[in-house]
């Protein structure tokens, strides 16, 4: 009787523990990775023209981060990164993003970008295609 008291409450204590863990993708990446560009403002830019700017990414947490891959918004944005590479603590990476400057007028783009451990982040950047 004792034995299986003292297995339940082993049991029990361990899935108590085990689901107290917070699941990653609620986990705030900000207080893992430092963003530098992510909602970057391009301002006017001539219809037609490419640009490209860079968001630097730092790993400002005690734990190896990889970056696993970058997702574009739409098709008119390209993104230019080393898939998989090992962000060690206080490593930065560079995710280049590109834009075929097909829009008149305002508009905004998007590229979510995934990391181990379920981790994302939507980066994005914004502007005013003029004549």
């Amino acid at each position: 009787m004792k034995k299986t008291i003292l297995i339940s409450s082993f049991l029990f204590s361990f899935s108590f523990a085990f689901t107290q863990n917070v699941p990653s993708n609620q986990v705030d990446i900000t207080k893992l990775l430092k963003f530098t560009n992510d909602n970057y403002d391009m301002g006017k830019i001539k219809f037609g023209k490419t640009i490209e700017y860079t968001v630097d990414i730092q790993n400002i947490s005690n734990y190896n981060i990889s970056l696993d891959n970058v997702m574009a918004g739409c098709g008119c944005t390209t993104p230019k990164f080393t898939k998989d590479q090992m962000l060690t603590p206080g490593a930065h990476a560079n995710v280049v993003l590109g834009f075929n400057g097909t829009a008149m007028g305002p508009f905004s783009k998007s590229a979510t970008l995934f990391f181990s451990g379920n981790l994302t982040k939507t980066v994005s950047f914004h502007g005013e295609g003029v004549q």
